[in-house]
């Protein structure tokens, strides 16, 4: 039997304005109650939406949830508690040999269903086996490689993967840029609501200023044109804004700086309008043209960002400026490109390079 699992109490108003009052005590969106017919996963959906969480994190927390019902046969999450979501966490690390990551991800989906959405407080678990959190070191290119990757890609692929390089933007960052977000006057980038909801500012490196001023020039102008005479409806904007400024959408500083080629209907609310690019569209071509240059190393477009990083270090940037640039928390999740400068296993001369030298002197 599961232990029993405390609802959660909600604060009464200090106000004594009775509407107030009512509105406070209203159950939160997504709040899930089984005498009202409503499905557990669309309650899920409202309750994710409600907090802003994005669409990705919205299909993975969904996914969690389905497979966590059905390892325990269909039974409801109402029924279950701490004993069975320590199983399904265990058997993700023992039996599905998950990474440490992808167990963390698969607890929070569980705790913001019973939190959030069932209004239950999760007690203490057990013990849980952990998926081990291996050290790893990132792969990092060289300018050279860097370049042979780039010379094998053409036209905006190549814009992206050199915004990815030289601007250390994640690809999700790159691809969600708006017009507006590009200063070619000050050598910016703005990126908004970029991991954890934060914007920063980054460089907009010199060499790519005047390609994608022509790029917007010409074949982001024309699809935006031939939209508005289409009568097509804006592109997509962040949280309530297209009810507050119900014609930004149309505006030219919100429109994507990498658009896609044809408009797709909003998995969220059923529009049909314009999207940025997706994502696997660079993540193909970064992987083919590795391959063509040649690279025996595992590039993703992710490897520019380490690349990017690293090569600043490199040439002598503060690490505490790097960190800013990336937009990382704490400067340890920084600290991971200094491996860079202890070239040769920590600079370390290898015996062999003596022994070997002196043979050559002796030639």
């Amino acid at each position: 039997m599961s232990r029993a699992i405390a609802p959660l109490t909600y604060p009464l108003p200090l106000s004594g304005d009775p509407a107030l009052g009512r509105l406070l005590l209203r159950e939160p969106p997504g709040t899930y109650d089984p005498g009202k017919g409503r499905r557990l996963m669309d309650c899920v959906r409202d309750a994710l939406r409600a907090k802003h969480y994005s669409y990705r994190t919205e299909q993975s927390y969904c996914s969690w949830i389905r497979r966590y019902i059905f390892f325990h046969k269909m039974k409801h999450p109402l029924e279950m508690g701490e004993r069975e979501i320590n199983l399904f966490l265990t058997d993700l690390a023992v039996r599905g040999k998950v990474s440490a990551s992808t167990q963390t991800q698969a607890l929070a989906a569980l705790l913001f269903l019973y939190r959030e959405v069932l209004g239950r407080e999760i007690g203490d678990l057990g013990e849980v086996v952990r998926a081990r959190k291996p050290k790893r070191l990132p792969v990092v290119l060289t300018p050279k490689e860097v370049k042979a990757v780039l010379d094998k890609l053409g036209g905006q692929k190549r814009l992206m993967a050199g915004l990815l390089y030289g601007s250390g933007l994640r690809l999700m960052e790159c691809l969600r840029l708006r017009v507006k977000d590009l200063d070619f006057e000050r050598g910016e980038i703005t990126v908004r609501q970029g991991k954890g909801g934060k914007d920063r500012v980054t460089v907009l490196p010199a060499a790519l200023r005047r390609p994608l001023s022509k790029h917007l020039e010409s074949s982001v102008r024309e699809l935006f044109e031939k939209d508005r005479a289409g009568g097509l409806p804006g592109v997509q904007l962040p949280d309530a804004l297209d009810r507050k400024y119900p014609n930004a959408g149309k505006e030219w500083g919100w429109q994507w700086v990498f658009p896609a080629p044809g408009p797709s209907k909003d998995p969220r609310t059923g529009i049909v309008r314009r999207h940025h690019l997706h994502e696997t569209l660079l993540q193909r071509a970064v992987h083919a043209a590795s391959r063509q240059a040649g690279i025996p190393k595992p590039v993703t477009c992710h490897t520019f960002r380490h690349s990017f990083a690293t090569r600043l270090l490199e040439t002598g940037y503060d690490i505490r400026t790097v960190q800013e640039l990336l937009g990382h928390n704490d400067v340890s999740t920084t600290m991971i490109y200094t491996h860079v400068l202890n070239r040769g296993g920590r600079g370390v001369v290898s015996p062999a390079d003596d022994l070997l030298k002196e043979e050559e002197e002796e030639r």
